[in-house]
């Protein structure tokens, strides 16, 4: 019996998310991040980095899976068509800029900041599903996923996800580098 990868692919995605949800307000490392990282823009900035490369790794690990036959995973189909993932990529990414654009998650309320966190989540592992199939975009190719021209995929990945570290960890730095260097002229 094969599981559905949609079925796989969309439990992951709740369980990882919860599990980043949960370690953000029920833990020491989350206390350690509250007090560390700025809500806006630097810790939503983080969850996206932190769900972006987990998705990438799962996502990587699971079609590698479904092509060596490994475990009861399965592509999804509809009438026989296969449904790439970056087509739920992209969908995430839709939903995710709209409910930005909404301005969903923008006010100081308790929900509307759980709110923001969930949107930069659901960003981060959109970006890292459609980013994944870049090779894809270029090629319409689906053999390209593991050819040479795969390469592009997972250089796109490391450039994307090098772009949402340094906003989430550089920019601090750099900020604070910036006031020692002031402290120490002044």
């Amino acid at each position: 019996m094969h599981l559905s990868g949609a079925i796989f692919l969309i439990v992951f995605i709740l369980v990882a998310s919860a599990a980043m949800l949960l370690v953000l307000h029920l833990t020491r490392l989350g206390i350690i991040i509250h007090q560390h990282i700025p809500d806006r823009p630097r810790r939503r900035m983080f969850l996206a980095s932190i769900s972006f490369i987990v998705t990438f790794l799962a996502v990587r690990l699971l079609v590698a899976s479904i092509t060596h036959h490994v475990g009861p995973f399965g592509y999804v189909e509809m009438h026989g068509q296969h449904i790439h993932h970056l087509v739920w990529g992209i969908l995430l990414l839709l939903a995710s800029g709209y409910a930005t654009l909404s301005e969903w998650g923008t006010r100081a309320t308790p929900n509307s900041i759980l709110a923001s966190h969930i949107l930069s989540i659901m960003y981060g592992v959109g970006a890292a599903l459609t980013l994944d199939e870049f090779a894809l975009w270029l090629s319409l190719d689906p053999l390209a996923y593991w050819s040479h021209e795969g390469r592009l995929s997972v250089d796109a990945v490391i450039l994307f996800g090098a772009l949402l570290a340094m906003g989430a960890w550089g920019a601090p730095l750099l900020h604070k580098v910036e006031k020692e260097e002031k402290k120490l002229a002044g």
